[in-house]
């Protein structure tokens, strides 16, 4: 698994049904959330690929950098996890959904910590 350095708050939220990736050699990962210095880049959720912020438009570039990285035989195979801050928004998240339907990245899957509902 790759080292990323956050820039973003990454508290994932809570779910009872959770399955573990088999292959975590084929998962690229997005994070979204508000990022830890709030002073100099303010509180709305940003999107990080790899070590730096990008924007909604990056998202197909890097889909294509990542599947150029691995061998062709498993280009079908890559999953695309979304490490989303459980306060952000999901403008930003159906934004990011919507560019990496387009790029052709259909296997999504969304990070979650294992745990039980809390009662409101």
């Amino acid at each position: 698994m790759r080292e990323v350095t956050l820039r973003v708050k990454n508290k994932l939220p809570q779910a009872t049904e959770v399955q573990k990736l088999e292959k975590k050699a084929l998962v690229s990962y997005i994070y979204i959330g508000p990022p830890t210095n709030v002073r100099l880049f303010g509180t709305e959720s940003r999107i990080q690929l790899n070590d730096q912020f990008a924007n909604v438009n990056d998202v197909p570039e890097f889909i294509a950098r990542e599947r150029e990285a691995r061998p062709e035989a498993d280009r079908n195979f890559l999953t695309t996890s979304l490490k989303v801050h459980y306060e952000s928004k999901m403008g930003i998240v159906t934004d990011v959904k919507q560019e990496l339907r387009q790029a052709g990245a259909l296997r999504i899957n969304y990070s979650t910590l294992k745990g039980a509902r809390e009662n409101n």
